[in-house]
């Protein structure tokens, strides 16, 4: 199996004999440079909310139905993707130019926005990573129990999260922040609420319900089990909320469709994620 392959549904890892269906352990592993380990095992996919903001144009019943899911163990970058990071990356010729069609978003330690999905996978494949599937992103910001925010469920405010708050959008500068400029989180991760929309591999379904068995279980790939094409399925999925949006877009559970094709954007970014080895005895 290619080292970037997810572990197939259903495999185990042996390790000095002890069977781990979820995948390796993360003090077994060596952790690649700026990334964490997120190791795997079940969590509680989804919310039954309703969208406590009718402005919001949320579509809360997208996360329906509430259901344990497992996510086996992978590598997550610690950051969003850096501005400076995918110029690195055009210089070298691996990505494609992509800037946002405004000023203001091109410091080097800003995230990288105005990337459509395909450039966001083309720089995670140039470095021997991919997206992440949603099931990962959620369970990595979420945890096992399911919590509304990647630090618990104390509420989402500028202290915690590169948001809108009061109508003051990016906490007060308009525009996003530097990376990691907010406490550390779940999993060591920066940034998972708030500051940039992040492109998962997913394409986007109405309900969990609607997407059926692919978006079930173990390991789950979503609509067309993650094809390239997706009959039926025009757009891909952001999570994770934005500097121009309210702590309700940032609430781990939250899913956005848009397309993938976008046109630059000012608040769509992405960070990559890592399968890891595969062990003869898996």
């Amino acid at each position: 199996m290619a080292f970037g392959a997810l572990m197939p549904m259903g495999a185990c890892q042996l390790l000095n004999g002890e069977e781990r269906p979820y995948g390796p352990a993360c003090a077994d592993l060596n952790v690649p440079a700026d990334m964490r380990c997120i190791e795997g095992g079940p969590f509680l996919r989804g919310s039954e909310r309703e969208s406590i903001n009718e402005d919001s144009r949320l579509k809360t019943h997208d996360e329906s139905p509430v259901e344990t899911i497992i996510v086996h163990t992978f590598f997550m970058d610690t950051t969003e993707v850096t501005y400076g990071a995918y110029q690195r990356c055009v210089q070298a010729g691996g990505c494609s130019p992509a800037r946002p069609n405004y000023t203001g978003y091109s410091r080097d330690k800003q995230p990288m926005l105005g990337a459509n999905w395909f450039q966001a996978r083309q720089f995670c494949n140039y470095y021997d990573k991919r997206l992440a599937t949603e099931a990962e992103w959620e369970f990595a910001a979420r945890g096992p129990h399911g919590d509304l925010y990647p630090w618990g469920n104390e509420p989402a405010t500028c202290e915690r999260a590169i948001i809108k708050e009061n109508d003051e959008k990016g906490c007060g500068t308009g525009v996003t922040w530097d990376v990691a400029s907010r406490p550390v989180e779940r999993n060591g991760l920066y940034d998972m609420a708030g500051n940039s929309w992040e492109w998962v591999n997913d394409w986007y379904s109405e309900s969990y319900a609607a997407c059926g068995l692919n978006c079930q279980g173990s390991n789950p790939q979503g609509p067309c089990n993650g094809a390239d094409e997706c009959p039926d399925h025009k757009y891909k999925v952001v999570r994770g909320g934005s500097w121009w949006w309210d702590a309700e877009h940032a609430l781990s559970s939250n899913r956005r469709p848009h397309f993938p094709s976008n046109q630059p954007f000012h608040h769509f970014g992405f960070r990559c994620a890592k399968s890891v080895p595969v062990t003869p005895d898996s």
